[in-house]
């Protein structure tokens, strides 16, 4: 059951054993010891995981991330609506291309993809445009490692009575927020993310009366949040189609896991330091990071390629895979760069022996 290599990426990314070893017995998705046992347990423990408030439900989506955040979009924002969303990376970038696709009117604030918003730009468009119903805003935009200032930005939503989305595909579960606070109402995530389950579906946490108004809003069968939401509550944990039946119990697992850690105060604890020591440790081998420090996220880090006519990352990468870690190449259109995630089932030991290994890969300044 033990890999080759640590994946040191944004997800999928490494589990314990213990996560791929649940995945081991076959379900039955009519039985009551998998909907009532295990996915109505899941949808409850999400949401406490989320807010402390009363008021919210969760709902569990087939498919990818991008699954997930595509029902919200396509379900909760109604035909006369408009989204209004940040693009400072390919994340934010997808949701506007998501909306696009739907026939959503959408205004996109781009501020470029290692910057973070600008709230007054956003005030701007807010108080000019009264037909913007919906913000959108990625919490960790993965192309660079960013995290969005969202308590900002859903404060300036709110005082213009607008409904809130976040994208925490990359955050949720590994950093603090409690969403009722912050005053978001619907938020996405994947299961195999800061949770550290396995891929096969992504989950919203929503208000409830706000999920309550969609009935018959979804641009899409399968993609129907709403009736999703409600075959679940109306069938203790029941999906409408086939559901990851594997993927959910090792989910499962993974939650009883982050229990066992100590929450997520503490997986963002050592998923910080694993950061910090990355980010040291690449310094003192030449590597500098493509943001400032107070924009680094605790989840993945991009640093700038060597200069150096014989570097190529297919190289770089292959040498690190031997030696057991999988890195991730740049997703950033203007520069030159890899990222090297910190999240998973990865610890500060683990980044310690990667700089090592970083090293010993170093072969452009030793030929």
């Amino acid at each position: 059951m033990r890999n080759e290599y640590l994946l040191l990426t944004p997800g999928p990314l490494s589990t314990s054993e213990t996560v791929r070893q649940a995945m081991l017995k076959d379900w039955c998705t009519w039985d009551d010891e998998y909907n009532k046992d295990v996915v109505e347990v899941i949808r409850s423990k999400l949401v406490t995981l989320a807010t402390k408030q009363a008021g919210y439900t969760s709902v569990l989506m087939q498919g990818s991330g991008t699954a997930s955040v595509e029902a919200t979009i396509g379900s909760v924002i109604s035909n006369s609506g408009k989204l209004l969303v940040v693009d400072n990376g390919a994340y934010g970038a997808r949701i506007a291309q998501i909306a696009e696709y739907l026939n959503i009117p959408c205004h996109v604030v781009s501020p470029g993809e290692t910057s973070q918003p600008d709230l007054n730009e956003m005030e701007t468009a807010l108080a000019m445009d009264s037909d913007i119903t919906h913000v959108a805003i990625v919490h960790c935009e993965t192309t660079t490692g960013m995290l969005n200032p969202i308590e900002d930005i859903a404060k300036l939503a709110k005082q213009h009575n607008k409904t809130v989305i976040l994208d925490a595909m990359s955050s949720f579960g590994g950093i603090p927020m409690d969403i009722a606070d912050l005053g978001i109402d619907y938020m996405i995530s994947s299961a195999n993310k800061c949770i550290q389950g396995v891929p096969g579906f992504g989950f919203v946490i929503a208000k409830q009366s706000e999920l309550e108004k969609c009935k018959g809003q979804a641009r899409s069968l399968s993609l129907d949040l709403f009736d999703q939401w409600h075959c679940m509550e109306s069938n203790h944990g029941k999906w409408r189609f086939t559901s990851p039946t594997h993927t959910v119990r090792a989910f499962y697992q993974a939650l009883l896991e982050l229990e066992q850690e100590g929450g997520i105060e503490a997986r963002h604890a050592r998923y910080q330091t694993n950061q910090t020591t990355l980010v040291a440790g690449m310094r003192s081998l030449g590597f500098e990071p493509l943001l400032n420090d107070d924009l680094h996220s605790p989840i993945i880090t991009s640093f700038y390629s060597p200069i150096h006519s014989d570097y190529q990352f297919k190289e770089f990468y292959d040498r690190l895979k031997k030696q057991g870690f999988v890195i991730y190449p740049g997703k950033v259109s203007n520069a030159d760069c890899f990222r090297i995630g910190n999240i998973g089932e990865v610890y500060p030991s683990d980044i310690e022996a990667l700089i090592g290994a970083v090293k010993n890969a170093m072969y452009w300044d030793i030929k």
